[in-house]
């Protein structure tokens, strides 16, 4: 009968044990499991708003990028459009100036060619006056005849 005591006393021992074990050692052991789960959950959540907001952020990243290209080769074409402008207007600058070098050039050419005529005319006329003394065979005053050879002048 002493192995029905001791294993009596044995159970009684192991329900004490498992008592204390349930009341004192298991809560610990359990609070400690469940807070190490809600951490691994809120990691894996905050993983998962991570990979959410890095999917947003991409996605705004690349319109962003799109919107920028779009912008920047807008004011490329915008400068490009300027630039034919200036282009264009220099054009049209140097030719006015070109036309007005040209217009100075022709009065300054007409000029020269009154000028040239006019010397032309006074050398005709002193020739007229000399061949006129020369066939008259005497002076010609020119103070007398001053409207004659003014005459003359015009008609050459």
């Amino acid at each position: 009968m002493f192995i029905n005591a001791s294993l009596i006393v044995q159970m009684i021992v192991f329900l004490i044990l498992v008592g204390f074990t349930m009341k004192y050692v298991w809560p610990p052991i359990i609070k400690a499991l469940d807070e190490r789960a809600a951490k691994i959950a809120a990691g894996l959540s905050a993983a998962d708003k991570a990979k959410a907001e890095l999917a947003g952020a991409e996605a705004q990243i690349a319109k962003e990028l799109a919107q920028t290209k779009a912008e920047s080769g807008k004011l490329i074409s915008d400068a490009e459009k300027r630039a034919a402008a200036i282009v264009d207007a220099a054009k049209g600058r140097a030719e006015e100036e070109g036309a007005k070098i040209l217009a100075a050039a022709k009065a300054d050419a007409e000029q020269q060619v009154s000028r040239a005529r006019e010397a032309l005319r006074e050398q005709v006329a002193a020739l007229a006056v000399k061949g006129a003394e020369q066939i008259l065979q005497k002076e010609v005053n020119a103070g007398v005849h001053a409207e004659l050879l003014a005459r003359l002048k015009t008609e050459l």
